[in-house]
């Protein structure tokens, strides 16, 4: 690895906490300073002067309509647990929607997925109920309830698809 003069290291250090990227500062040493770092090189001298790179914040697109729920719901033990993993979260229709408890939505992450999942944790509603979430080596997802054939808040759900996004997105996944 190149040696940096104190100078250097602090405008490296700098331009860290300005935002700039990895490639960046790769760029920026090789035309400023004519100093040759390969990407591992760079990444390696970034831990070493103990400085954070800043995540990007990512782009929010435009919601779609939301389409309008389909007729029939499978009727499974477990939400989510079908060769799919795509399961529908609505009640069905006729069906009344479970009364908010004034709770708050939480999603956590396990730090060891049990034998067969990728990733795993569990949620927490509105309703106060707690489900386990899990993400199959295949990407499919599935959601196992306090009870069979449980639905959580409609209003929920976009909520639980945001944090959830959110904090595999973090974990790499």
């Amino acid at each position: 690895m190149a040696d940096l003069n104190p100078q250097q290291r602090q405008l490296v250090e700098q331009w860290a906490a300005e935002g700039a990227s990895l490639n960046q500062i790769q760029d920026r040493l090789r035309t400023e300073w004519s100093v040759t770092l390969t990407y591992m090189e760079t990444r390696l001298l970034i831990m070493e002067l103990g400085v954070k790179i800043q995540d990007k914040p990512r782009e929010k697109e435009a919601a779609p309509a939301p389409a309008p729920a389909p007729p029939q719901q499978p009727a499974a033990a477990d939400v989510g647990d079908d060769a799919g993993g795509d399961a529908d979260v609505l009640p069905p229709e006729g069906e009344a929607e479970p009364p908010a408890g004034g709770g708050e939505l939480k999603v956590t992450v396990d730090e060891i997925p049990p034998p067969g999942a990728l990733v795993s944790g569990k949620a927490t509603f509105s309703d106060g109920n707690t489900i386990q979430w899990f993400m199959d080596q295949m990407g499919r997802f599935g959601m196992r309830g306090p009870t069979p054939g449980y639905q959580p808040p409609p209003q929920d759900i976009p909520l639980f698809q945001r944090e959830l996004d959110t904090l595999l997105s973090m974990r790499g996944f």
